[in-house]
């Protein structure tokens, strides 16, 4: 039992640790709906057309 306490005790030590760490990059307020919720746009797509496919080997 006391296995299972101290486990508990390093894992919230460890968890509040990483939360302070990250400072103003978490967000923890959960859903932003409106003028609050910000958007990136979305990544252009690749102006290089792909590779043509290797012609198959005549046999």
């Amino acid at each position: 039992m006391w296995k299972i306490i101290v486990g508990f005790v390093l894992f919230a030590a460890v968890s509040m640790y990483v939360i302070i760490m990250a400072g103003d990059k978490a967000d923890m307020g959960g859903e932003k709906h409106g003028a609050d919720a910000v958007h990136a746009p979305e990544p252009a797509a690749s102006a290089a057309p792909a590779a043509p496919a290797a012609p198959a080997s005549a046999q």
